[in-house]
């Protein structure tokens, strides 16, 4: 058999394998990245869910923005301000506001500016998306039986 025809089947072989992984790879990172927008999609959902909760029990904006703001607490598991955090809770404020001031309306476009715009300056100001704070792992406390 011509060795030339053995090298071009090997050649066609490399070039079938390195397509292959070059798909993989790709395919790999797509996933990766419609797995994120989904987590954060729903982390999304969750968060402005509690806020929402938190809002149709308030008889004021005031109470409102102060349960919003418990309920981020909790959601994040801060149970202790820093400047850190009171930065975070102080941009937020905007979305929740928007969300009191349009909750017997059926206008989300302003209430969808101002999450977007929390999101774009937590993004600027921190380097990550806000929706990976909700990642961290809240270490399991023992019980203890008295």
């Amino acid at each position: 058999m011509p060795a030339s025809f053995l090298l071009e089947l090997r050649t066609s072989a490399e070039a079938a394998k390195a397509a292959e992984t070059s798909f993989r790879q790709e395919a790999a990172r797509r996933i990766a990245a419609l797995e994120q927008d989904r987590a954060f999609a729903f982390r999304r959902l969750n968060l402005m869910q509690v806020t929402a909760d938190a809002i149709d029990a308030a008889e004021s904006e005031d109470i409102a923005v102060a349960s919003a703001f418990a309920a981020l607490r909790s959601r994040l598991g801060w149970n202790a301000d820093s400047d850190a955090r009171l930065e975070v809770i102080s941009h937020f404020g905007p979305v929740v506001q928007a969300m009191y001031r349009n909750s017997s309306g059926d206008q989300s476009a302003n209430i969808h500016a101002a999450l977007a715009e929390f999101e774009h300056w937590y993004s600027e100001t921190r380097g990550s998306s806000f929706w990976a704070l909700f990642e961290q792992q809240i270490p399991d406390t023992p019980v203890v039986d008295f």
